[in-house]
């Protein structure tokens, strides 16, 4: 029986928001992710351990076997997704962790929880393997999403993800553009909510079909492409469509106005990492202003 587990973590290149509705979208798993271990125990209890990318616990629970609820825990909020979690698991597998004498689970994550890279998809695929169940499902039924995070956590090559009839469409694909020693992630200090940028996405009015057209459309070019001024070009086209639909500015007009190459936000926007265009000069431009993690392409992508 498989004791041990590993996820890879994501970013998704293009595709954010619209992606949820059936646009096709680049994204990449990552070189950081979370493993899950499993050990057996007598204690009759489910002892939860999760462990940060420095080694130091950073949440803890003890569950009751029998009915996954939550004996104590260092975080209520936490305790209570991670129960959900698990009950999902067996709703899909009955005979999840019912034959058990007791139970440790010590996860670890291979990055900094405000990265946004994957915690909650990660430990999502992890369980899914450890329970034998299917991870999409438990993604969806738990939290919701296009499940794209959950591709890349599978994947060791980067994808284009899909939604048709709501069900994922994954393809691995050779995105290795001959100039990625010019791209690189920057993280921009802070966490964006997925849920509430979800949320002010839905708000908007705007052509559904115009907007998939669009940024499928883009995703498909920047797979293939190997003209970095051209693939810039795609870049800014992308931030624009999407800047208007969201009625919000672009993070480049909105902290680097001056930078002279192209920058797109990943993901939700507002936080987590952004994908740019530079070189060892022209980055310290951002570590000027405050911005210190700065991790080239190659180093980043799986």
């Amino acid at each position: 029986m498989q004791t041990k587990f590993h996820s890879n973590g994501k970013l998704l290149l293009s595709g954010e928001y619209a992606i949820l509705d059936g646009a096709l979208g680049l994204a990449v798993p990552t070189q950081y992710g979370q493993s899950l271990e499993v050990l057996a125990t007598e204690t009759g209890l489910l002892e939860w351990n999760s462990h940060d990318e420095k080694g130091k616990i950073w949440f803890q629970a003890v569950l009751d076997l029998d009915g996954l609820k939550t004996i104590s825990t260092s975080d209520g909020k936490i305790a209570t997704t991670l129960t959900g979690l698990l009950n999902e698991a067996r709703v899909q597998n009955p005979r999840f962790l019912l034959t058990s004498k007791g139970t440790q689970v010590n996860t670890k994550l291979g990055f900094p929880r405000s990265w946004g890279l994957g915690t909650s998809s990660t430990l999502i695929n992890n369980m899914a393997q450890w329970a034998q169940v299917d991870a999409y499902a438990l993604l969806w039924n738990a939290f919701g999403g296009s499940g794209y995070d959950i591709a890349c956590a599978q994947h060791d090559l980067p994808i284009t993800y899909q939604l048709k009839d709501g069900k994922p469409k994954v393809n691995e694909v050779a995105f290795e553009p001959i100039f990625k020693e010019s791209l690189y992630f920057i993280h921009l200090n802070q966490k964006q909510s997925s849920k509430e940028a979800i949320a002010n996405y839905r708000k908007q009015q705007f052509n559904k079909d115009d907007l998939l057209n669009s940024i499928s459309t883009i995703s498909q070019k920047m797979v293939s492409e190997n003209d970095l001024t051209k693939f810039e070009i795609l870049m800014v086209e992308h931030e624009a469509i999407l800047s208007h639909i969201l009625q919000i500015p672009t993070v480049k007009s909105r902290l680097f106005p001056d930078y002279p190459n192209a920058i797109k936000s990943l993901g939700a926007w507002g936080g987590d990492f952004v994908l740019v265009v530079g070189n060892g000069n022209t980055l310290d431009y951002f570590r000027g202003k405050g911005f210190q993690t700065i991790i080239p392409f190659s180093r980043m992508v799986l």
